[in-house]
């Protein structure tokens, strides 16, 4: 029987907007309400905040959480939970959702989980939502990815893809969600892996995953999610979780 943790990056040097994990979303740190929001899925074990920093990891003991203070030397939020991952004992998948997600959706993190026991050839998993409209599509900041008819990742590109040379209309586009799950052999495999010359040009670390020849699965969701990047998200981010309360 597999086990499963969930890791939840976080750090304070964000360019964009420093002090993000902390920052107060209805009255909470927008970390705390990604950390509750992962508590509700069902198939997980553990729930681990992995930070370098200590005002996020003193914040994150005072609401309850697991916390695991890491190096500050990882270039990536993957490398910081590669290194927790490390230490567990008996876990066999390991989810990482990104601290600034502070609706992220529980059942998505369960069908994560069990992709990665459904399908044992699989290495890794993510998920992606159809676009809303062609706008948002061809916008380079929103991640495409195209799958095999089964749902394995075939590549992810800032470009649009796939492209519409008869310009049918018939070409559907899907957005790339950032939430990963990994067999936690394969992670640590992964992070050691230089980077490579796609993953580079696209600044995509998840093609580093294509290039070396390893699976990822990705499954279509329902909601992409609301990520808060900047301090001008807040607001947005704020909407969508009174709705969800309602």
């Amino acid at each position: 029987m597999s086990k499963t943790a969930v890791i939840i990056p976080a750090r304070w040097a964000s360019t964009r907007f420093p002090g993000k994990p902390l920052f107060p979303i209805l009255g909470k740190p927008l970390l705390q309400h990604c950390w509750e929001r992962c508590l509700k899925a069902k198939s997980v074990s553990q729930v681990i905040v992995a930070t370098d920093d200590m005002r996020i990891a003193e914040a994150a003991f005072e609401f309850g959480a697991e916390v695991a203070v890491t190096s500050p030397k990882h270039p990536s939020g993957t490398d910081r939970v590669a290194e927790v991952a490390r230490k567990l004992t008996g876990v066999t998948n390991i989810i990482n959702v990104q601290g600034d997600e502070p609706a992220i959706d529980p059942r998505l993190i369960d069908k994560l989980a069990a992709r990665l026991d459904d399908d044992r050839k699989l290495d890794m998993v993510t998920a992606a939502v159809p676009f809303a409209d062609f706008v948002s599509a061809a916008n380079p900041n929103n991640v495409k990815v195209v799958t095999t008819k089964d749902g394995r990742a075939l590549y992810f590109s800032r470009s649009l893809i796939p492209f519409d040379r008869d310009q049918t209309g018939a070409a559907k586009y899907f957005w790339h969600v950032g939430i990963y799950g990994y067999r936690r052999a394969f992670l640590a495999k992964f992070v050691a892996w230089k980077p490579t010359p796609l993953e580079e040009s696209e600044k995509l670390e998840q093609l580093r995953v294509l290039e070396n020849g390893a699976s990822i699965g990705v499954i279509i969701a329902k909601e992409h999610g609301v990520g808060v990047d900047t301090p001008e998200d807040v607001e947005r981010a704020e909407k969508i979780l009174r709705g969800k309360k309602r």
